[in-house]
């Protein structure tokens, strides 16, 4: 499997998974150019996607949908919930497969993938792995909290994309930030702070992930060498040499277009 980030961040977020020449979408929250010289970098092009797995409703998540599916006639695949608000929204071309996540075994695609629910203010939020029966690779970003169900679902995974959203301190000093906003986002269905992720970074890598990307960077509240440090300094304290044990990065905010096979 191969996985590139096409953009990351709090205001567009889009993953691009492939496996045995079928390639997939974990949200379109960017453009459709955007997306395009994402994957040109990457070596692919838009008619490498087979299927669309949408997270939740939120814009930095399904922003370039409508015109994905008005270029690309591609089944969309959403939690009911969530299905519900993109018809609100008529955030999908007319005539788009948009199917439930209980529909997933029939996607086309290479992979076994599997949709659990996460703790974020929005109608039915999922995240998603993916399973070629040798490797198992993680996407979950935009949740208050780790649940059982999401540890059940990302343990064991080796490569996971996982939030570090925001550094308290730095949310804190942002006065541009009115205090109802601060207390959604650290709230248990808000996102994850950078020390949230370390301390559930430390039981992944303990589970035998060796592969972490640090997603959904707040681009006023966090940075990439923030988050990064943050989470290293963890694993140190557990143990876990960053370069020998495990390999950690931040996603870019616009993917530089790397895939990362696993």
């Amino acid at each position: 499997m191969r996985i590139v980030s096409i953009c990351s961040s709090s205001k567009a977020n889009c993953t691009y998974i492939e496996s045995g020449g079928k390639g997939m979408l974990v949200d379109i929250g960017c453009s459709y150019k955007m997306l395009c010289d994402g994957l040109k970098m990457a070596g692919r092009d838009i008619s490498d996607i087979n299927a669309v797995f949408i997270t939740h409703e939120h814009s930095d998540h399904i922003k370039g949908l409508p015109m994905l599916t008005k270029k690309l006639d591609v089944p969309v695949y959403a939690s009911e919930g969530t299905r519900h608000m993109i018809l609100d929204k008529n955030a999908v071309n007319p005539g788009t497969s948009l199917l439930l996540t209980d529909e997933i075994g029939k996607a086309p695609v290479n992979v076994d993938v599997h949709a659990f629910h996460t703790p974020h203010d929005s109608a039915e939020s999922v995240c998603y792995t993916f399973s070629d029966g040798e490797s198992k690779i993680a996407v979950c970003t935009d949740l208050g909290h780790i649940t059982p169900e999401v540890r059940e679902n990302l343990i064991g995974s080796r490569f996971v994309l996982i939030e570090a959203n925001y550094d308290p301190e730095m949310m804190t000093r942002n006065l541009q930030y009115p205090a109802e906003l601060k207390r959604r986002i650290r709230s248990e269905r808000g996102h994850l702070s950078n020390g949230d992720c370390a301390a559930f970074a430390r039981e992944l890598v303990g589970s035998g992930t060796v592969s972490l990307l640090l997603g959904h960077l707040s681009q006023n509240n966090n940075t990439p060498e923030l988050a990064v440090k943050t989470v290293e300094q963890a694993l140190l304290a557990s143990g876990a040499v960053r370069g020998r044990d495990y390999v950690l990065d931040a996603a870019a905010v616009v993917g530089s277009g790397k895939a990362i096979a696993i």
